[in-house]
Parts: structure tokens; C-alpha cells; sequence
């Protein structure tokens, strides 16, 4: 679920890097997936939440932060500090002593 919802995210960024006057097709393309893949996570979620307590479900999300960064310095060329992995660690951290 927070896989497929951060490459969603990632979709919108793509989506938002072209100019829809010249390249409708494209825009489109990206936007309709990510808005797709956005869709498809929250149907996943609800899934989980049928099978396990939103204490533990929702606090998991903060997993997409991992995804979110890795497609961001890989896939995107963004710089990653020390800073933000630091701020990442402290989150999931935080999440997994809440459902533990």
C-alpha cells in the first residue's frame, strides 16, 4: 500500500514537469496514473484495515516516507542530506515503537 501510493506520488511529480499546452498526451498520461496508483493505495489500505486495528495500520504509513526518498534520489536525481534520513529514521522510529 504505501509502495503504491508513493510511486502515485511519484507520477504527479512527472506529470508536473511538462507543459500541458505542449504535451497534453504525456501530462495526462502521468497524471491519470498517479491519480490511479494514489486510488489503488487507498483501496489497499481499507483492505488492511479489514484484517488489522488502525493503531497499527496507520502509524505503518509512515513507511511511504522510505519509498518516497529512494524513488526521490533514484529515480528523480534529487539530493538526499543527512538531514532528512536523519528526519525519515526518527519517523519510521517513532511509528514502529507505537505498534510494537
Amino acid at each position: 500500500m504505501t509502495w503504491v501510493g508513493a510511486f502515485g506520488g511519484f507520477f504527479l511529480k512527472k506529470a508536473s514537469s511538462f507543459n500541458i499546452n505542449m504535451e497534453r498526451k504525456a501530462f495526462m498520461l502521468r497524471l491519470l496514473f498517479g491519480v490511479f496508483l494514489y486510488g489503488v493505495s487507498a483501496i489497499l489500505n481499507i483492505v488492511a484495515l479489514k484484517f488489522l486495528p488502525y493503531t497499527i495500520v496507520f502509524p505503518l504509513t509512515a513507511i511511504t516516507y522510505i519509498w518516497t526518498m529512494l524513488i526521490s534520489y533514484f529515480l528523480l536525481k534529487e539530493h538526499i542530506g543527512k538531514r532528512k534520513i536523519l528526519g525519515v529514521l526518527l519517523i519510521v522510529t517513532g511509528a514502529f515503537v507505537l505498534v510494537s
